[in-house]
């Protein structure tokens, strides 16, 4: 009995890793008595553990936080039904603060999700290749050539898909957007992605795809990271600039966490972080979306 409640004492969680079995790169924390749920753009990955350390130092209260880093419309979807299911696993923690573009946040705004979003950061966008850049790719357009395999976002669940579209249309009109987003897909020539910020960087690393339009951070990370990437940057005109927006939802368990951490990633600390993985500021200059 002696040795049971000493086994019983033992605070650690059991630990089992198989690798390719408990490879789950965007659900972080516990989801079950959290302090704070946040829903995150998974682009942002690369900052966030930075992000909550500062966050956790100005808010002591606020210790226990889980978040989520997947895609917007993966995160919209979990919103209104209220529940993600990945294999057989079933996440239902309710969020307190949704991070999206522009076009997911008014759509839950508009159906009663959310609270007043605000902007925080903005980014534009580059393309990655292997390092030596085997298929030349110089630009946006050559992503429309037969034969180069893109890693394109899917703009049906990632806001940067529809950004890189638009760029797409600046760079070679409607027909470079048939090319790529029609055409070689029917191919398999364009590979549309689930999960960009994972996926796109895999594929390129195994030498699947010649070129994965990312966000301009994603693509500085990568560079910073010692990955065999290399980054092809837009021309001067082609560059689409996206913003994000956080907002508290409405039926937010932890209200008042939630207000404190919408206040401290809009502001100065929050900035400044964000401008140090190469995301412009919430308040530069327009033509944004």
């Amino acid at each position: 009995m002696r040795e049971f409640a000493a086994m019983s004492a033992v605070r650690m969680p059991a630990s089992f890793s198989v690798p390719a079995v408990d490879i789950v790169r965007d659900l972080h924390g516990d989801p079950c008595g959290a302090d704070l749920v946040l829903f995150f753009n998974g682009n942002q990955w690369m900052v966030i553990e930075e992000l909550l350390a500062a966050f956790r130092e100005a808010h002591p209260q606020v210790r226990r936080i889980y978040y989520e880093t997947l895609p917007p419309g993966v995160l919209a979807e979990q919103i209104r039904c209220g529940a993600l299911q990945m294999g057989t696993l079933s996440i239902t923690a309710a969020p307190d603060v949704f991070t999206a573009g522009r076009e997911e946040m008014e759509a839950l705004r508009r159906d009663g999700f959310l609270a007043q979003p605000r902007p925080y950061a903005r980014n534009g966008l580059a393309i990655l290749v292997p390092a030596g850049n085997p298929a030349a790719v110089r630009g946006l357009a050559d992503l429309a050539r037969p034969g180069t395999r893109v890693a394109m976002p899917n703009p049906a669940r990632e806001g940067v898909g529809r950004l890189v579209v638009e760029a797409l249309r600046k760079a070679g009109g409607e027909e470079a957007v048939r090319a790529v987003m029609e055409d070689k897909v029917r191919r398999g020539e364009t590979f549309l992605t689930r999960i960009h910020h994972r996926e796109t960087i895999d594929l390129l690393l195994a030498g699947r795809m010649d070129a994965g339009p990312v966000w301009f951070s994603e693509a500085l990370h990568q560079r910073r990271s010692g990955a065999a990437l290399e980054t092809v940057a837009l021309a001067p005109g082609h560059d689409v600039i996206g913003r994000y927006f956080a907002a508290r939802l409405r039926s937010a368990p932890h209200g008042e966490a939630a207000d404190a951490f919408v206040d401290f990633l809009a502001g100065p600390e929050g900035a400044r972080i964000y401008a140090a993985h190469g995301f412009l500021a919430a308040d530069d200059g327009g033509g944004d979306r």
